[in-house]
């Protein structure tokens, strides 16, 4: 893989995920994890680690975090891989 061009951490706000069916948050914030990344590394190609879907799945589909701590690393081939930051 390409070397590493840049290094970010973020804590991404998930209160917006309240707005939708309890059945679809955990579903929803994981959309908007990808969204968020997107957005502010500027970057369509969003891979999320395993670490990050089992953080926010962890109580359920109905109760996904108020926020989440993510580490994320874009390449230069244009790829953004992002795992969950240790606390």
């Amino acid at each position: 893989m390409a070397d590493k061009m840049e290094e970010q951490i973020y804590i991404i706000p998930l209160r917006a995920v309240k707005r939708a069916p309890g059945w679809k948050r955990s579903n929803a914030a994981i959309k908007d994890i990808r969204k968020y990344l997107s957005r502010h590394m500027k970057s369509e190609d969003v891979k999320l680690d395993r670490s990050i879907n089992e953080r926010v799945w962890e109580r359920g589909s109905s109760k996904p975090p108020s926020r989440i701590r993510v580490r994320a690393m874009k390449f230069e081939d244009g790829q953004v891989q992002a795992e969950l930051a240790e606390e």
